[in-house]
């Protein structure tokens, strides 16, 4: 029997804080995240609600668009692969962090209120596309219109094209 492994991660949580994009040398985009997965249970001693919240570092190559809509409390859907990597802090120490390789990032919910980008999230796009009253997708290119037929109008009579997008 041949050896299997899987390393995938879904979360849907809340961004802890703006997220951040900055370049690679060569020029590709690496934009930074943190957010928020809270899960809650019973104390079987005490009857009371307990919660508990995780926060988890997510890394996102090649969307450096993505940031201005990834803010402070929005919800997303993430989806990706753990890395642990090491490097040596500023006094020569070893440290070790494991952070989330996103493959895929949904906005979730409705639009904030204020909000003037345009954009309100619900249904996914694809990752080179954003439909104003659509959500925003980073990925693989999956997200609608990947599996829709060339003649369908997948953007509701709008017409929305290429040059309309803003990356």
């Amino acid at each position: 029997m041949a050896s299997r492994s899987v390393n995938k991660v879904i979360l849907i949580g809340n961004l802890g804080r703006d997220a951040e994009t900055k370049f690679t040398p060569s020029g590709a985009a690496v934009t930074r995240f943190a957010i928020a997965t809270t899960r809650s249970w019973k104390d079987q001693q005490t009857n009371e609600w307990k919660e508990e919240t995780n926060w988890t570092n997510v890394v996102l190559w090649r969307q450096e668009n993505l940031a201005n809509y990834l803010s402070k409390g929005k919800q997303v859907y993430v989806e990706g692969r753990l890395q642990t990597r090491s490097y040596d802090d500023k006094d020569g120490k070893k440290v070790y962090t494991t952070e989330v390789i996103a493959e895929e990032v949904i906005l979730l919910g409705g639009r904030a209120e204020g909000a003037t980008s345009g954009f309100e999230s619900g249904a996914p796009v694809g990752a080179r596309s954003a439909v104003p009253g659509g959500s925003m997708v980073a990925g693989r290119g999956k997200g609608a219109g990947a599996g829709a037929p060339p003649d369908e109008d997948q953007f509701g009579g709008m017409g929305v094209t290429d040059d309309d997008v803003p990356f």
